[in-house]
Parts: structure tokens; C-alpha cells; sequence
């Protein structure tokens, strides 16, 4: 016998079971979205892989370590998307939507990232992505943080906080770079060898090392926000006016930086401990040069990434998702001639009721087995269908989660009386 095809190490299946958390959040996520004006587009899941180096940086774990990138029958080097911003601005910049206008868009779908699997974090990963392009002002910083916590309150989640910090500008953040380098080859000694090996790519990114040896070092180390532009201290300093006055709580951290090098200003995580090690549940900032690097017209840009997984797991924890909707009906058809007309049955039943749903039996059993299957379906009644039935033109009736009686009905009559017996068809 065959031994069993595994997954792919680090890509998970999402079954049934779960599914009704995953559905509960997309839409959710639709709703909320629709309702500050912002439109779903689709990009491929495939790049260039040009597409990332230019955008997410050349020296970033993501394009050096993480990447599934490979040549096609052509020669040409392609690249699972390790994310979606960098798609979304290609997409904007190839199509010429931002050609002297806004744009407000989001997508979701799945993500690919050659990491280490655990807890929190897979090979193929899910994300919701928001992105405004054209905006240049704080109010739009806000708005698309107010979003995010927005869907939190619509999820019922709880246990997350948000951290803030400002990059500055490239010209701004280069003095800081500069002064950073300088300290940390004072302190080479106390930097472990990735951290050594990112001094001369992207040092910011060792500021967010969480090796424990190195925290003291990284605690004495030049902060950012000491070195910000006049004109991104005012941005920043607007935008916590905005969140302030819309009662939103938030810690600023001057050793957030973010992993990708396109950031500029405006950077933030939503946080949770209820997840261990994997904190991060939504990151995003402004990123006003992409447009510009990958060869668009200058756009400011602002956007997050939300981890669908990481909702999912608080979700459960919170309880806050519905179950997998249960049928309303359950059609229990006895005998060959039954079938056939049980299924004719159902379609003009959801012909005449588009929310229903009823579950037809299939793969047979006799009648006490379907019964057992209709009663823990959790379907509200069965409906039942055989060759008596059938000869005089009716169906039975029998609520399945009250007291009421069995009862016939003409099955010309079925789709216009079962409000009787069953709630919530809308």
C-alpha cells in the first residue's frame, strides 16, 4: 500500500470545521471596508521577482532567506508573493487607476514565506490588505487605523494594543542611520551574528532583534525619533491628535522600524499576548516612495496587513464567531423513484426560498438511519419524501427541535408554508 501524501511542511488545510471563523471574518471584513469607502481588487499571486527586491529591499530576511522564487519555462525569475502591498502598487502603476486620482482598495488571499513553522506562523499564510494611495495627509493614517479597530469591536476582540513610531523621511532616517552604524560598531562585540551581518544591509532591522543578550545594547542606542524632519514630527504629532480624539489608545515605540525597507513616516503593530511568541496581528505604515521605486509617478501610500490566521486563533479564544450555519432542513427521501423527486423537491424549494438551506439525503439508508442522520444535521425539520408520499402528491413534516406534531402537506403547497416550520429564511 501506498504511503499517504503529506501536506507541504508549513501549509496548512482550513476544514470544515474551522471554516465558519474564516467565513465570519471575510465578511465582516467586506462589510466594514465597504463602509469607509474602500474596494476589493485582485492581483496575481505570482510576481516578477524584481517586483520584491525593489520594493521590500535586497538586504531583508524576506528577499534573502524567506522567498519561493524560481525560473519558469522561459528563463524568467517568479516569486510567490511573500505580500501583497508591493502587487497592489504594481497593479495601480500597470493599470494607471492613480493617474491624478485616490484610491482606496483592499484584497485578501494567501501569502508565501520560506520560514521556520510554528504556532502562528506558516508557509502559506493568509492576509487582508488595505492600502489607500494618494493620500498624503495624518487624517488618512488615522482613518485606516480606526478601521482595524473597528473590526476588532465588530469581532469581539479584546486582547490587542496598539504600538506607533515615525520613521521619518529617507533623507531624515539616513542621518539616523548613519549615527545608529557608529554605535553599533562600538558595541560589534554584543551583536550576534545576524545582527553583525545586517549592519552593513539594514541595520534598523536589528532593532528588533528579540535576542535577550543583546537587549541592553539595543536600549542605549540612538532612538529615532530624536533625528525626525520638522514636517514628519508635525505628521506624526497630527496623527495622535486624530486617534487621541477618537478615543483610541496606543503606546509609541521608538524601537519599532518594521522589516521592509519602503517605510516611510507613519509605522504600527497591533499586538496581542494571547498568542505567544507570534505578537504581530496587524502591521502596516506609510510607505510615500513605492510608487516612485518601482517606476509609478510619485504617490503618498499608507496600508496595512492583517494576519487571517492570528484573527482566527482570538476569534476562537473569544468565542466570537457563529458556528458553521446549520441547515434549516433536512429532506429524508426513502426508495429509487424518491430520490429522483426529492431532489426536483429541493430546487424548487430554494428556487422559492434563496436563503434556505437544506440538506438533501444522499448515499442512501433506510429510513431510521436517515433519520438519525437528519436529527444530527441540526436542521429545524425534516421533510420526508417516500413512495406514499409520493402516490398522493404530499410530503411529512416533523419538527425536529420543538414538540409539535408531525404533520402532511400537498407538496404544491410545500414552498409557500414552510414559514410554518421553519425561522429565519429571510
Amino acid at each position: 500500500m501506498n504511503n499517504p501524501i503529506q501536506p507541504v511542511r508549513g501549509m496548512s488545510d482550513i476544514l470544515p470545521s474551522e471554516i465558519g471563523y474564516w467565513q465570519r471574518l471575510e465578511a465582516v471584513a467586506r462589510e466594514v471596508l465597504a463602509a469607509y469607502g474602500y474596494e476589493e481588487m485582485r492581483v496575481p499571486v505570482v510576481e516578477q521577482t524584481d517586483l520584491f527586491k525593489r520594493s521590500i529591499g535586497e538586504f531583508t530576511d524576506i528577499v534573502e532567506k524567506e522567498m519561493y522564487t524560481f525560473l519558469d519555462k522561459g528563463g524568467e525569475s517568479l516569486t510567490l508573493r511573500p505580500e501583497a502591498t508591493a502587487g497592489m502598487v504594481r497593479a495601480a502603476i500597470s493599470n494607471g487607476i492613480t493617474h491624478n486620482q485616490r484610491l482606496r482598495v483592499w484584497c485578501l488571499g494567501p501569502m508565501f514565506r520560506h520560514e521556520k513553522p510554528q504556532k502562528g506562523r506558516y508557509r502559506q499564510f493568509h492576509q487582508i490588505d488595505v492600502e489607500a494611495f494618494g493620500y498624503p495627509g495624518p487624517d488618512v493614517d488615522a482613518e485606516i487605523i480606526l478601521i482595524a479597530a473597528r473590526l476588532w469591536k465588530r469581532l469581539g476582540i479584546r486582547s490587542v494594543r496598539l504600538e506607533m513610531n515615525s520613521l521619518g523621511t529617507p533623507e531624515s532616517r539616513k542621518v539616523y542611520r548613519e549615527e545608529l552604524v557608529q554605535y553599533l560598531r562600538k558595541h560589534e562585540d554584543a551583536l550576534d551574528e545576524d545582527s553583525r551581518r545586517r549592519l552593513g544591509g539594514n541595520p534598523l532591522r536589528i532593532l528588533d532583534s528579540k535576542n535577550p543578550a543583546m537587549r541592553a545594547t539595543i536600549d542605549a542606542a540612538p532612538l529615532i525619533t530624536d533625528y525626525l524632519d520638522p514636517e514628519s514630527r508635525a505628521h506624526f504629532d497630527a496623527l495622535r491628535a486624530h486617534l487621541a480624539a477618537a478615543g483610541i489608545e496606543y503606546r509609541v515605540n521608538p524601537r519599532l522600524v518594521r522589516g521592509l525597507d519602503y517605510y516611510t513616516r507613519t509605522v504600527f503593530e497591533w499586538l496581542t499576548d494571547a498568542l505567544g511568541a507570534q505578537d504581530a496581528v496587524c502591521s502596516g505604515g506609510r510607505y510615500d516612495g513605492l510608487f516612485a521605486q518601482l517606476g509609478g509617478e510619485p504617490t503618498p501610500a499608507i496600508g496595512w496587513a492583517m494576519g487571517q490566521e492570528r484573527i482566527v486563533a482570538l476569534m476562537a479564544q473569544a468565542e466570537a464567531s457563529l458556528t458553521q450555519a446549520q441547515p434549516h432542513v433536512f429532506l429524508v427521501v426513502v426508495g429509487e423513484q424518491a430520490e429522483t423527486a426529492g431532489l426536483r423537491l429541493a430546487e424548487r424549494l430554494r428556487d422559492a426560498h434563496p436563503g434556505l438551506r437544506i440538506h438533501t439525503n444522499v448515499g442512501g439508508g433506510n429510513f431510521k438511519t436517515q433519520f438519525r442522520r437528519a436529527d444530527r444535521s441540526g436542521a429545524q425539520v425534516a421533510i420526508i419524501l417516500g413512495e406514499d408520499e409520493m402516490q398522493r402528491g404530499v410530503v411529512a413534516v416533523k419538527p425536529l427541535r420543538s414538540e409539535g406534531p408531525q404533520v402532511q402537506c400537498a407538496q404544491d403547497q410545500l414552498a409557500s408554508r414552510l414559514g410554518e416550520w421553519v425561522s429565519g429564511l429571510g
